[in-house]
């Protein structure tokens, strides 16, 4: 089976699941970001040790797949971890580093990439269950509408900018980072999400969740979701950059590892949870 193949066959398989536990929320939604945490925290630690630096693979692996459970037993007050638990994590991590990591095998940024393993995939998915349990979403149409709507944005990000650069080409956007992205690309990419946007709003937010923008909050929305996506993508090329590897891992044939599929998501997930409360307003039906 050639790559496209292989692509189309873990797209068809994997798309329902993700919507269906995004659909269901609750223990299924925090389970599945939990695996996803899990195995971007592994993939962020195999960059690592690409780059020279031997994270604790496994406290990072376990601490991420943890933190989108305990959001999840926050919600429903299944679990009341004291604000303060949270810190003691990267201060664990470098009281390991004491015994695991002697001077002459960088203690600091073994500890370092461990900490940040965890704040860059597990945190920001965390994110994504709290678009599902929004306080302005009510119901679960609501809430499924509202934690779909960053997504599809984010696939509308990457195909505009795909199509535009492949049609338009022209001038390299960070050619150091990511030699196939253009300038042409990036814009290409935030005008098909505002469009987006706009269409969403109106099909989805607006009939299901009650919700909806301004027309000046509609397309600062729209913006803001591309370019923070667009940011995500190239953070996560130049993590391979300078690891010098093609793809982060291989869990997903035809589409590389699970930072390669969530980077854009990493970055757009928070971003949306801030947006939301600053920009989303009640519907009014004329």
């Amino acid at each position: 089976m050639g790559e496209l193949g292989k692509r189309v066959v873990v797209a068809v398989l994997g798309a329902p699941v993700a919507i269906l536990a995004l659909w269901w929320g609750d223990a299924p939604l925090a389970t599945l970001l939990a695996i996803f945490a899990a195995l971007g925290a592994r993939e962020y630690c195999r960059l690592a040790s690409a780059s020279g630096v031997r994270a604790f693979v496994r406290v990072a692996v376990a601490t991420a797949a943890l933190v989108p459970l305990a959001v999840h037993g926050e919600a429903v007050g299944a679990v009341r971890a004291p604000p303060a638990v949270w810190p003691l994590v990267p201060l664990a991590v470098l009281a390991l580093a004491i015994w695991r990591r002697p001077p002459g095998e960088r203690p600091l940024e073994a500890s370092a990439a461990t900490v940040m393993a965890v704040l860059y995939t597990a945190v920001p998915l965390s994110a994504l269950y709290g678009l599902r349990t929004h306080p302005y979403a009510v119901g679960r149409t609501a809430g499924f509408v509202v934690a779909l709507l960053p997504l599809v944005l984010t696939w509308a990000s990457d195909i505009g900018g795909y199509v535009a650069g492949r049609t338009i080409g022209g001038r390299k956007l960070l050619p150091s980072v990511s030699p196939g992205k253009t300038v042409a690309g990036a814009v290409g990419g935030v005008l098909l999400t505002v469009a987006a946007t706009v269409a969403l709003e109106r099909w989805l937010l607006v009939p299901y969740a009650q919700l909806g923008f301004t027309p000046t909050g509609r397309v600062a929305f729209g913006v803001a979701v591309s370019v923070v996506a667009q940011v995500g993508d190239l953070a996560e090329s130049l993590l391979k950059r300078e690891a010098g590897v093609k793809d982060s891992g291989a869990v997903f044939p035809g589409h590389g590892g699970a930072l390669d599929r969530l980077d854009s998501l990493f970055f757009v997930a928070p971003t949306a949870v801030v947006l939301y409360d600053l920009l989303l307003i009640p519907a009014i039906r004329g």
